[in-house]
């Protein structure tokens, strides 16, 4: 199933959006609640699955849906399709602080491994399913576990990560990354855990335990702000953790104090 040629423009920084151009019957699926706004032509049905594995009959659908449980997702996307007279677009958001990646699957040689929950918009004819990682070692201590999600196809798909993403191209040689930066890569690219160092860096380095390494030739998307980095911090300074009080030092800290 070819995917369907959709058009796009990304707006924005740092909470960055994607609005999507549909030609009439074209559709694109997405993620859940992603969706920010659509035009009058435009319908959304949710569906077990991504659409691609219905060329399979009833078992084919159901296998793909029993993946994405795996990975936690939904088990349902939501199709956007224009029903409409000419050109009509639907827009979708990132979750948090960051960027909006549009990758071309094609250009990709047709699949594109990221983590969990990267994926955030594609064309219709897109599989979206699961990778399961081979090595032992970097199922238990990979930060994403045994299970990456797994885009298939030729057409165009949206990924978003926190903070500031950059793009790497491995000709054979090997890059050390810390496990939650890994935003996706190419089938090339072969990944692996390793120790972060000796037993002090590993303890008191402030690094983790390990890193991964990706090597191979391929394209590498890495993220400057996990958000598991970012849920973190915010953890630690609330209040109920132990962290300082909201506002501490400010005009609000003195109104919230007199308040209680």
């Amino acid at each position: 199933m070819r995917s369907h040629e959709i058009d796009y423009q990304i707006y924005g920084d740092d909470l960055q959006m994607v609005e999507v151009e549909l030609d009439p019957r074209e559709t694109v699926i997405a993620e859940a609640g992603t969706m920010m706004y659509m035009e009058p032509g435009i319908t959304f049905e949710a569906k077990l699955g991504d659409g691609a594995s219905s060329a399979n009959g009833l078992f084919g659908t159901l296998m793909n849906v029993g993946k994405r449980a795996l990975t936690g997702e939904s088990l349902f996307m939501t199709h956007f399709t224009n029903q409409g007279q000419g050109k009509q677009k639907v827009a979708f958001a990132a979750p948090y602080p960051g960027k909006i990646m549009a990758i071309d699957l094609d250009e990709a040689n047709g699949t594109l491994i990221c983590q969990k929950d990267a994926f955030l918009a594609a064309a219709l004819g897109t599989k979206v399913s699961i990778a399961l990682n081979r090595r032992l070692g970097s199922g238990f201590f990979g930060g994403e576990g045994f299970i990456l999600q797994k885009l298939q196809g030729d057409g165009m798909a949206f990924i978003h990560a926190g903070g500031t993403m950059i793009e790497k191209r491995l000709t054979g040689e090997t890059l050390r990354v810390d496990t939650g930066c890994i935003v996706a890569f190419e089938s090339g690219i072969n990944y692996d855990i390793q120790a972060a160092g000796g037993l002090r860096s590993m303890m008191f380095g402030g690094e983790g335990l390990f890193l991964a390494t990706l090597s191979g030739h391929g394209r590498v998307w890495l993220q400057s702000l996990p958000f598991s980095r970012l849920a973190d911090r915010i953890l630690a300074n609330a209040p109920s953790a132990g962290g300082a009080s909201s506002g501490e030092g400010s005009v609000l800290k003195g109104l919230s104090t007199f308040l209680e």
